[in-house]
Formats: structure tokens, sequence, C-alpha cells
């Protein structure tokens, strides 16, 4: 990852001087004069660059958000391209050997998972020194959610991720990175246990954002992508699913979603009204989540998190926990299929209005005595319709073993940028 360090820093101490500048009316600021102490060293600094990772993963084409979702969704068949003048969706529709470290959305999501990784560090490494501990809890928590999202990102879609920012740096296994990004979030657990989040510094961040919650959730999801199914158990079980945390927007800075693709029907749209699902997995006549996720206009429109310019976008939904649990009892040492079968069921059964974001299948209850294969299965086809459009469906595929025939990708080749300026970038994977 040659220069990236000193690009990031460049990068980071810009915004920060920005941020600076609007929040202070009577204090005038050369933006090119702000250092690394004093960004990095004050709350008001610190502050700039933790808003500015929020910033820089939920808006925008480059948002980390919206690549991944097109990155996912494409290669899994949830999503097509509808335009064949955009030569990098179009690549990933042909998928296979088409494509290549070229391709700007599987750069995109290289490139703004590390600098968010680099950026989220800087605040992290840094709030600890100051003196205001409750202040810094708040910033260390913050910065620890999109850091983790983003080690879970890179993790989802490379078999292999760096383990650090820097010249030639070495990588690191997939799982070692979800690893890496449970530990970020319980260091962040702990420094919330012991300094509680001022209210001073949720009021300087966008509104939205449930902290807690959202830790526990990130937890519970990359546990489970790392096997350890006690421990995804556990921390979905501390989320409470009342709750709604989410990415909000305004008119500075629009849906991703609606702004690039449904807005202008020009870049992507769901495959289908069965969401790309196919045999076994297409949903059940009746599902209500069809309706939530899908519109016709013509053809299947983007409905959902992407249906205006500021509709909210959850960080997690509440049924990604119930699914967590119910796949966890199934895999855990000992499994508990009854109490797997009354989480699935808490999830077929819920309509949109017990959820906080109005997905609901409201569907019959699954009866029986299903097998750990069945419950499995049925795990999966509702994760593909419950979780539309959320970025999960590769790791899902290949945890689930669906057939490699139902995707374009397993793994996704290293960006050229990578590897022409790393000699330890490891070979591509062939598929």
């Amino acid at each position: 990852m040659k220069n990236l360090k000193s690009k990031y820093t460049i990068w980071t101490f810009l915004l920060c001087a920005s941020v600076l500048l609007g929040a202070c009316k009577k204090e005038y600021l050369n933006p090119n004069g702000a250092s690394a102490t004093d960004v990095l060293s004050s709350a008001k600094g610190l502050t700039g660059v933790t808003v500015g990772l929020q910033k820089a993963y939920s808006t925008s084409r480059a948002g980390l958000l919206y690549a991944s979702l097109s990155l996912n969704g494409i290669t899994t068949n949830e999503l097509i391209s509808i335009n064949t003048g955009n030569t990098n969706e179009e690549r990933l529709m042909a998928g296979g050997v088409q494509v290549d470290g070229n391709n700007t959305i599987v750069l995109g999501v290289w490139t703004a998972s590390n600098k968010i990784i680099y950026d989220a560090d800087n605040v992290i490494n840094n709030a600890v020194n100051l003196a205001d501990k409750n202040y810094a809890a708040g910033l260390i928590a913050h910065a620890s959610i999109f850091k983790a999202i983003a080690l879970g990102n890179l993790s989802e879609f490379w078999e292999k991720i760096p383990a650090g920012i820097g010249l030639n740096v070495g990588f690191i296994n997939r799982l070692d990175g979800f690893n890496k990004a449970i530990a970020t979030i319980e260091n962040a657990q702990a420094v919330i246990a012991a300094n509680a989040i001022s209210t001073t510094f949720l009021g300087n961040i966008p509104t939205g954002v449930d902290i807690p919650n959202t830790l526990n959730a990130l937890k519970a999801r990359y546990a489970l992508f790392a096997g350890n199914y006690a421990l995804a158990l556990t921390a979905a079980n501390a989320v409470d699913l009342t709750k709604r945390s989410t990415f909000t927007y305004d008119a500075l800075n629009l849906n991703p979603i609606f702004e690039i693709a449904t807005s202008t029907n020009n870049v992507v749209q769901p495959k289908n009204i069965n969401l790309g699902q196919t045999g076994v997995n297409v949903p059940d006549a009746g599902d209500l989540r069809i309706p939530f996720y899908t519109v016709i206009n013509t053809t299947v429109r983007i409905n959902g998190f992407g249906v205006s310019t500021f509709a909210q976008i959850p960080l997690y939904l509440p049924g990604e926990m119930t699914l967590i649990k119910a796949e966890a009892y199934v895999r855990q040492a000992t499994p508990n299929l009854a109490s797997a079968l009354t989480e699935l069921n808490k999830l077929v059964t819920k309509t949109p209005a017990q959820d906080p974001f109005g997905v609901g299948a409201g569907l019959p209850a699954i009866t029986g005595s299903p097998t750990a294969q069945t419950l499995l299965d049925l795990i999966y086809k509702h994760r593909c319709i419950e979780l539309f459009m959320s970025g999960l469906k590769l790791e899902d595929m290949r945890r689930f073993n669906q057939p490699l025939t139902d995707r374009k990708r397993n793994f996704f080749p290293y960006p050229f940028a990578e590897r022409d300026n790393n000699t330890n970038t490891p070979a591509d994977p062939t598929f």
C-alpha cells in the first residue's frame, strides 16, 4: 500500500480543517494550516475526523456503503446493471475473468475500506489522550463502528486482507480480519463501559446511529461469519430489537441508493420480483417483504431503503439479529433445533407493523420438527429476502455452500493499484 499513508493523512487533515472552519463562526482558520497536532490532539479535530468517517462510508457513489451494496448485489444476482455503458457494472454482470484489478467498483471498495481503517485508527489511538474520558469514549466507539465495518467488507470480498496501512504491508487471512473487527468492537465496548459516552459528543455527530446496539449487532454479525456461534448468540441477544440505528440524510448528504440508482434508473435495479432467488429459495406467495423492497414501475425498481432522497438506511436490521440467533442455535456444538425454529418463526410470522423498519414477511409459522439441514436451508432463504441489498449475501452463499454457478465470483482479485505498489499482494483467486 505504497504512499497510502501520506495520502490518507492529507485527506484527513483537509477534511478536518473544513469541519473546523464551519464549526466556529468567528474563528478564521487556514484550511491548509491544520497540522497533525491540531487535528489529532483536540476533541474538535477528532470529531471532525469521525464525522468524516460516517460521511465517507454512507454517502455518494464513492462511499463504501453504495459501492459494497453494488459489488455484492450484482455478484449474487440481487441486482442487475441496466446500462451497457456502465462498463464496470457490466463486467461484474459478466463475472469470472471479466472482473479484474482494473474494475473501479472493486477498487472503490478496497480503497474506501482501507482509508476508513486508517482514519478510524487515528481517532481511536489519539482519543485516549483527551482529558474528557466520556467524550473520548464516544469518539472511540463511533470510529470503531466504521473500522469494524471496513474490516468486515474487506474480509467478505477478499481471501486475504492487509495487516495494516503502510509500505509493503503483509496480509492476514480473512477469518483473522473478522476477528480483528470483533476485537475492535470489544475494545470500544470496554471503553464505554468504563466511561459512558457524553451527551456533548452525541450532540456533535449526525443523529441516528445507536452506538451501543450497533456495536453488539456488528459483533454478532462478524462472530457468526468467523464461526464463533456462542459469541454471535450472546451479542445478538444483547441487541434491543425495538430500537433503530440508521444513517440519516439531508439536502447536502443524500441517500446514495436513491441519488445514484433509484432516481436515475440508470445504474442498477433488482433483478426481478423474486430478488434474484431461484428454485426453493423463491419467496413465498404473499411475502410482504417483496413489496417493501421492490415496486413495479414498468420494470422492477428499488423500493425500501432507497425509495427517496432522505430515506434512512439501517446499519443493521432487527431481523438480522433474529436470523443470527436461529443459525447460531443450529450450528453450535450441541444444536438446539427447537430454539432455532422458535427464532425463525419470529421472523417468518412478523408483520411489517411489528418491525421498527416495517420489514415483515407476515407468513404462517413453520410447523413440524425440521432437521438441522432443513432449518439451515430456510435460514439461508430468509436471509436472502430479509437482508436484501444489505451487502451480506456473498458471504452467506459461501457459508451455506450454495453452488458456485449461482454467483459471478467467489472472491475478488486484488486491485492493480495495490499489486503495483505492494510486493506482498497475494495471488488472485481463480474465481
